[in-house]
């Protein structure tokens, strides 16, 4: 699964990397290093040209009783993806990108669970599949909420973890983001454990508390280093 996660950018370095126009782009944002289920963050689709939307993490399908069912909805597993009320008909109008670049992810073993930072070799953005909806309440609060699909591990990670969010390319970002041209069908066959250009190492139980938020969160953990704030 994918509990906690990374964005260390900016906001000019994402209107930069995902080509919005400053028109598409009303939204806040200050690097973090320690985002947790429930937290707001700036989230890439498509309708009829890129636009960033700031959501909630943690799906709430519109036909939800009670909000804190996005507690539940921070995953959604790609095997189940067509089968599920709460994510088919999302596949086909609202895909979206989840921007980030680094997870963490925890390993169990004898010892107890040990987190790992996962992120890409160059340090770049790790754009996650997503999907999201728009919620309303019965006195009218409106709120946007996504979930990241996942998927088998890559090879690399597999002894980590038995998931992993599904990354999108580059070379694939518009044929996920524009559902204009590209069906749920031919979207989803993106989504494969992405193999390459993938790092990692453990990092402190510090960020373990979501109230911890900064760059000690993501340094690296060993035994000249061992950190336990």
């Amino acid at each position: 699964m994918c509990g906690r996660k990374t964005l260390t950018k900016d906001k000019t370095e994402i209107i930069k990397e995902y080509l919005v126009k400053e028109s598409n782009a009303d939204f806040d944002w200050q690097p973090s290093y320690n985002i947790a289920p429930s937290q707001t963050t700036p989230i890439l689709v498509y309708d009829g040209e890129r636009k960033i939307i700031p959501m909630r993490w943690g799906l709430l399908p519109f036909w939800a009783d009670d909000k804190k069912i996005g507690y539940k909805m921070i995953n959604a597993r790609i095997e189940t993806l067509t089968e599920k009320r709460s994510y088919a008909p999302l596949l086909k109008d609202y895909r979206c990108i989840v921007i980030t670049d680094g997870y963490y992810e925890w390993k169990t073993d004898n010892s107890g669970k040990q987190p790992y930072y996962i992120f890409r070799d160059d340090h770049g953005f790790m754009p996650m599949a997503g999907l999201w909806s728009q919620w309303q309440s019965q006195n009218g609060e409106v709120i946007n909420s996504y979930t990241v699909i996942t998927t088998e591990p890559a090879e690399k990670i597999a002894h980590i973890h038995n998931r992993m969010p599904a990354i999108i390319t580059r070379d694939t970002l518009d044929a996920w983001l524009n559902i204009e041209k590209f069906t749920a069908g031919k979207a989803i066959d993106l989504l494969k454990p992405v193999q390459k250009k993938l790092n990692y190492y453990p990092v402190s139980k510090y960020m373990n508390s979501p109230k911890n938020n900064s760059p000690k969160c993501i340094e690296k953990y060993t035994a000249e280093n061992p950190r336990l704030f």
